[in-house]
């Protein structure tokens, strides 16, 4: 597929959106990232009920329009298309890259884990469209009990993937550490805490892509 990603992939956990006024919440989030000139977005739920999730969604799909922005479904490739999504992020513990891939088609975006202190056997054969490489950093956003492999083991994927495997820096990256990880070789930084945790995430979403376009 055709798509040139980002260099900052914003990560929505639902996890900071509050239940009280949650369509609102999401409704102003949306529109306020969108005129921030996001292109790219995870919706992470793990937690939540189908229900939960496909309305969220739809709230997030209205509010980011399709035309210029990819949304991504954490876990529920599935849903991909009832969603209205524009791809799947799976790992471990969910279905294959190959699986989503037949789920969601050939025209919406793939993504999966890459590995650690080294890529994942046969993954660079997966039919996925970046892999995400990590925690870079401790992280607090999701459970995880790897240990961080900070800029040289960034490298030491490039390294080992190659120069066109879209790298996926993910865990604990702040807009301090993020031009390091990307000089490193990531391709993009993924970030949860730092921007959605912010008082303002569209505000620190313009500040990253600022300092990093």
């Amino acid at each position: 597929m055709s798509f040139s990603f980002p260099k900052i992939y914003p990560i929505l956990d639902s996890t900071v959106i509050p239940q009280m006024g949650r369509a609102e919440f999401l409704r102003r989030l949306g529109n306020e990232l969108a005129e921030a000139g996001v292109t790219l977005l995870e919706y992470r739920n793990k937690a939540g009920s189908e229900t939960e999730l496909l309305a969220d969604a739809a709230i997030l799909r209205a509010a980011l329009p399709a035309g210029s922005v990819k949304l991504i479904l954490d876990d529920r490739a599935d849903l991909v298309e009832r969603a209205g999504f524009d791809g799947a992020h799976v790992d471990a513990g969910d279905v294959t890259p190959a699986e989503a891939r037949r789920l969601v088609g050939p025209g919406r975006i793939v993504g999966t884990y890459g590995g650690t202190e080294a890529l994942v056997t046969g993954i660079l054969k997966e039919p996925a469209d970046y892999l995400s490489i990590g925690p870079v950093f401790p992280t607090t956003t999701k459970q995880t009990v790897k240990a961080a492999i900070g800029a040289g083991g960034v490298r030491s994927l490039r390294e080992e993937a190659g120069p066109d495997a879209v790298l996926v820096a993910v865990g604990g990256v702040t807009l301090e550490t993020a031009p390091a990880i990307l000089a490193a070789g990531a391709s993009v930084v993924g970030v949860s805490a730092a921007i959605f945790r912010a008082k303002d995430p569209a505000g620190e979403f313009r500040r990253w892509k600022t300092a990093l376009d």
